[in-house]
Formats: C-alpha cells, sequence, structure tokens
C-alpha cells in the first residue's frame, strides 16, 4: 500500500477564476530553457504557453507561499552549449529553479552543469526540473540529487507500449525509425531487447536513424518501410520529425500501424488525419484529453480557451503543483529544502491516481495510457488541432505497474 496520497494544490484551473491574486511581492522565477526558434521552435512555443498559464493559475491561488511564480524563457535553440549558456544566463540572473524538457542531449548537459555548479556553490543551489527529457540514463547512471524528472522515461514508455503490443496478433513485420541521439538510440535498443522478449516471432525488418530535426523530406525513409513489408512502426519522432514522417507517409499512401510516444505533438494530428489513419495511430503518454476524469477535463477546457492549444504536457502541472506543495510543506523557497520535500513525495496526478517522486533517483512514476487518433464520437469532448479527431483511451497502466529498477546511486548533500 502507498502511504497517504497528499491533497494537491488548484486541482481545477475554473477556481482561478475565483481565488483572491498572490500578493505583489517578490516573484519565485522559473527558468524556461527550451527551443524558442528553428526546427524545435513549434513545440518549444507550446510548452511555454503551458507554464505561462500554469504560473496564472498558481498566482490566481495565491502564488508559492505568497510569492508569484514567474517563467522566464531563455532559447537554447536545441544546442548543447547554447544550453549551458542560457542555464549560466538564468543563474546569473538569481534564478534558482531551471526547466527543461526538449532533448536528452541537452537535460544531460543541464544535469551535469547543475551538479557541479551546486558542489561549488553551497548555500546557492539550483534545482533542475525535468518535463520531458527521457533518456534513462538521466535518472539511472547519470542521477544526480538536484534532478527530478516528470516525464516516464523511454524503457518506462516502451515497456508499456510492448505490453500492448503483444497482444495484437496482426503484427508480423515491425520498423524502427528514430532520431540519432541519446533519446532515439534508447528507443531503438529497448524496442528490439523487449519485443525479442515479448514477441520473439516478431521480425524487425529496418532499423533506422536520422539526424535530429534536420530532414526536410522523408519521403526515401518511407520507401524503405514500404519496401520492407513492415505492418508496423515503432518511433520515438517528436516535432516536426514526426509531422514530416507522417506528411511522407500520406503522400505514398503507406497504410501501416505506427506506435509511437509523440504523436499528439504539434503538427502531429493533423499529419495522422491528412496519412488517413484512423485508429492506426497509437501513443504512450501519461494523460489523454478525452479520457472522462472531471478535473483534469475542467483544466483542459481553460487551458486550451486561454492558449488555443492542447495541453500537451500533463507532466507539467504535477511538476508545478509539486513545486507549490514542496515549498509549501518546507515553508521555504530554498532550494535544498524545497528538494527535501520533492524527493519521495506522494501526490494525485492530474488525470487522477497516485504518483511518486521516487527517492532513489528523483524519478517520477504515476498511471500512464495508451491512446489512439480517430474520428470523435459524442461522449469525446475534445478534437486534436481542429480535425475532428480525438484521442480515445485504449488501455490504461496502474502507477505499480509502470516501475522499472534503476541503476542510481546517488550521492546526497549532507
Amino acid at each position: 500500500m502507498m502511504p497517504h496520497v497528499r491533497t494537491m494544490l488548484f486541482a481545477t484551473a475554473a477556481m482561478a477564476v475565483t481565488a483572491m491574486p498572490a500578493a505583489a511581492q517578490d516573484t519565485v522565477k522559473l527558468a524556461y530553457i527550451d527551443p524558442l526558434s528553428g526546427g524545435g521552435a513549434s513545440i518549444g512555443e507550446v510548452g511555454l504557453k503551458e507554464f505561462n498559464f500554469l504560473a496564472e493559475v498558481t498566482n490566481a491561488n495565491g502564488g508559492i507561499l505568497g510569492h508569484k511564480l514567474e517563467i522566464v524563457p531563455y532559447d537554447n535553440k536545441l544546442n548543447a552549449q547554447e544550453t549551458l549558456v542560457q542555464v549560466q544566463k538564468a543563474i546569473d540572473a538569481g534564478i534558482r529553479f531551471i526547466t527543461q524538457g526538449n532533448g536528452s542531449a541537452f537535460a544531460a548537459a543541464i544535469e551535469d552543469f547543475v551538479q557541479k555548479y551546486n558542489d561549488r556553490n553551497p548555500g546557492k543551489e539550483v534545482l533542475y526540473f525535468n518535463y520531458a527529457a527521457v533518456d534513462p540514463v538521466l535518472t539511472n547512471d547519470k542521477c544526480s540529487y538536484w534532478h527530478f524528472r516528470w516525464d516516464a522515461n523511454s524503457d518506462i514508455k516502451m515497456s508499456a507500449l510492448t505490453n500492448y503490443m503483444k497482444t495484437r496478433t496482426n503484427i508480423k513485420k515491425i520498423y524502427l525509425i528514430n532520431q540519432d541521439y541519446s533519446f532515439g538510440q534508447a528507443v531503438r535498443k529497448e524496442a528490439r531487447a523487449m519485443l525479442n522478449a515479448k514477441r520473439p516471432d516478431i521480425e524487425i525488418v529496418g532499423d533506422e536513424v536520422h539526424p535530429l530535426l534536420k530532414v526536410t523530406d522523408f519521403s526515401p525513409y518511407i520507401a524503405k518501410i514500404n519496401a520492407s513489408g513492415a505492418d508496423s512502426v515503432i518511433t520515438g519522432n517528436w516535432g516536426q520529425d514526426f509531422a514530416l514522417l507522417l506528411k511522407a507517409a500520406a503522400d505514398a499512401g503507406l497504410q501501416v500501424d505506427w506506435y509511437t510516444y509523440y504523436a499528439g505533438g504539434t503538427g502531429g494530428p493533423t499529419a495522422i488525419k491528412q496519412a488517413n489513419l484512423s485508429d492506426r495511430v497509437f501513443a504512450i503518454a501519461e494523460g489523454v484529453a478525452n479520457e472522462p476524469y472531471a478535473p483534469a477535463q475542467e483544466f483542459e477546457k481553460a487551458f486550451r480557451a486561454k492558449a488555443g492549444v492542447t495541453l500537451f504536457y500533463p507532466r507539467a502541472v504535477n511538476e508545478i503543483r509539486m513545486l507549490v506543495a514542496a515549498a509549501k510543506e518546507a515553508n521555504s523557497l530554498d532550494p535544498v529544502k524545497v528538494a527535501a520535500k520533492l524527493d519521495g513525495m506522494q501526490v494525485t496526478v492530474y488525470d487522477g491516481g497516485e504518483g511518486f517522486m521516487r527517492s532513489d533517483d528523483h524519478q517520477f512514476f504515476q498511471p500512464m495510457y495508451l491512446a489512439n487518433l480517430g474520428p470523435l464520437s459524442k461522449d469525446q469532448p475534445f478534437d486534436e488541432e481542429n480535425t475532428g479527431w480525438g484521442w480515445k483511451m485504449m488501455g490504461k497502466i496502474d502507477t505499480k505497474d509502470t516501475i522499472l529498477p534503476t541503476s542510481c546511486k546517488m550521492n546526497r548533500p549532507s
């Protein structure tokens, strides 16, 4: 049995309408470091809208210990060196809480930088909140006490995906296509291992990687998939690398099933509909907009009305809620004291159910959902990108069934 689940703050955005605003005192600044220009800008901008909305909701409900939360954006241009330049700028500006998500290579750079900075600057510690970078190594061999990850790592997601896929008797031949960096390599590695263990009869007929966010025409890759005779594809592609991949599939008339991590990202649903892949694109996530959980649906409705886009990161909601709760429990904004409260914290998550930040490695565990995209039914209130198609839940994996072991040997502050 899990211990008593802490009650989360501001359960729905609707509460913000009647709550008193936070006192006009010094702000708590959260540096948002992600791509805001170039090929990853569409993803970075969506995340920024969500964090800004979360700040508004937080502030309408009293802020963080009476202080307003402010999101300060920094453009890392999807470049590791530029990422560290922006981290240093944020620290120089007095910011002690940093969040980032897009690109595990950049996450690894931040994690290492923050660890070294905190070692050298006792009393001026910084916390790194990871909301989307999912390379397993970040909470395994490279784990850090100062890093907290709210997204399920890629091994957890692949485990959930392959548990579903092993029941699909129509799958005979699989093609793997992924982005050529640490996350994409992790996806292809675990896809092979888990399929071999769960469905050794499935033939992997292709395994390919491509440059991250640099390919503008995926038609040569689609031609290879078509020629391979694959009936299904596994991809961890995100951003334009997913949308353009599906666009090329539509142009070629390729009709296969797709098992994905990030099909719901900007441009993804539009590409899926254009490819006429109704109920053939599956995504694993920690939330589904059309899941009938009233608090989440109210929040989704309020966010869409404000930002004009889908709430793509339920995990970011969990992140900010837990930051508020940790500061309240610590009665402090000191990152060291906040970290001590986040360590092992258990909560009710955005989409309902129990979640917890594992003390061993600071990996967050939560229920996971498998969904596919198709025409809306009458009981589904949310479509995606004005396509008339929406995500519907195909299965739920309880928190206890998502837990994988860790190799983390965490050095804790004395």
